[in-house]
């Protein structure tokens, strides 16, 4: 839940919800940043202003948690279905192909187990 006050650093009640719904999507803190034209540094100090048991902390964890899962479930997907790439000759797409990603598949593993401790 954004701060309703009047921010000083940019981070504006509408950027709050920008960056965690960023968040939802992908689970990176830069990236939900940049999403709502904030800087990954300048996140991290809002959180702790904030104080771990706003509503704001609520949010940017569980954001994080389902932008992680979704994270592994699109590489898992994209892993064992694969990913169509373009085939060009001459400079005129003549088809496509579709390619496999075993280290994408293990790399999702790899952090899904992290992730529950399993190391």
């Amino acid at each position: 839940m954004p701060s309703a006050s009047r921010r000083h650093d940019g981070w504006t009640a509408e950027r709050q919800r920008l960056f965690t719904a960023a968040l939802r999507e992908i689970g990176m803190v830069s990236a939900a940043a940049a999403a709502a034209g904030m800087s990954r540094k300048s996140a991290y100090p809002l959180l702790r202003r904030a104080g771990p048991e706003s509503g704001f902390a609520s949010a940017w964890t569980e954001a994080q948690a389902a932008g992680r899962t979704n994270a592994w479930f699109t590489a898992i997907e994209r892993a064992t279905r694969g990913v169509e790439v373009p085939l060009f000759y001459r400079g005129i797409q003549r088809g496509t192909r579709r390619v496999y990603n075993d280290r994408l598949l293990i790399a999702a593993f790899r952090a899904v187990e992290r992730a529950q401790g399993n190391d």
